[in-house]
């Protein structure tokens, strides 16, 4: 990772260094930099507006864009997707110089608009919630598969939120010690999603303490074909048997996915 990173990262904290302003979630020589900032801003109707940042500084940041996700108690998914939209545009005009804390100071002073603009959007019936090419357009699918769950309640319920949140449907499928997570909607949730999945501390240790999820696979992210079908919601399931887990993705004409990617590894 560069030392522009770095030195960016150790100013934000030393800026947001109040209680859960900032938390520093990853720093990998081959990940790059992820961390969270929490802060606020006035909103359309002048009330406070908790805001939580997530940033990933990769590799060759400054020189390849952050990615960004955006989330808030207080504020719909649209709205969501609008202000990091506004980011993301305004990420573009500062490329290739640091500009995590020009993106911050941007979005508290300018929330109330960007707000307002996803509002104005929805009711010419303009969309809001895609900044990706014609290429990532339409229904993706990706089949993960997890090593354990030591903390299953709580890391089940995280799983729903996340994806009741992201508008994405699935699977999480359990059969003995196998787990998988079978994940369909747009492409720009599904990169959210993974980026929570390896980022938050969404398990525990084998001491009790609280720790993210190091061992997730991607055995698969693709554009969803003619064939498939989609799951209507996402569902926790448990499998008695191989041919149960096949027929669950045969019933969404995944059939092809099932055989390449599970039970192959099976064999």
């Amino acid at each position: 990772m560069s030392d522009l990173a770095l030195e960016e990262l150790s100013a934000v904290a030393a800026i947001y260094c109040g209680e859960d302003e900032c938390e520093v979630l990853e720093v990998s020589e081959t990940e790059g930099i992820t961390f969270r900032i929490q802060t606020s801003s006035k909103g359309p109707l002048g009330a406070d507006i908790l805001l939580k940042l997530l940033f990933h500084l990769p590799i060759g940041y400054p020189s390849s864009l952050p990615n960004i996700s955006v989330s808030s108690e207080q504020l719909t998914r649209t709205q969501c997707a609008a202000v990091k939209g506004r980011l993301l545009e305004e990420a573009r005009r500062h490329f290739s110089q640091p500009m995590v804390h020009e993106l911050i100071l941007w979005i508290e002073q300018n929330l109330k608009h960007a707000v307002e603009q996803a509002e104005t959007s929805v009711c010419s019936g303009e969309s809001t919630l895609s900044t990706d090419g014609p290429e990532e357009d339409g229904v993706w699918i990706a089949l993960l598969r997890l090593d354990h769950m030591r903390a299953k309640g709580k890391y089940v319920k995280t799983v729903e939120k996340w994806c009741a949140d992201l508008k994405l449907t699935g699977r999480l499928m359990f059969m003995g010690k196998m787990i998988l997570i079978l994940l369909q909607g747009d492409r720009a949730s599904i990169k959210e999603y993974l980026l929570l999945q390896k980022t938050s501390k969404v398990d525990v240790d084998s001491s009790g303490k609280k720790c993210k999820e190091k061992m997730i696979s991607v055995l698969s992210e693709t554009k969803a074909q003619a064939a498939h079908r989609r799951f209507q919601a996402f569902e926790v399931k448990e499998y008695s048997t191989l041919g149960e887990l096949q027929n669950e993705f045969e019933a969404v004409g995944l059939a092809e996915l099932f055989s390449e990617f599970v039970l192959a590894r099976l064999k």
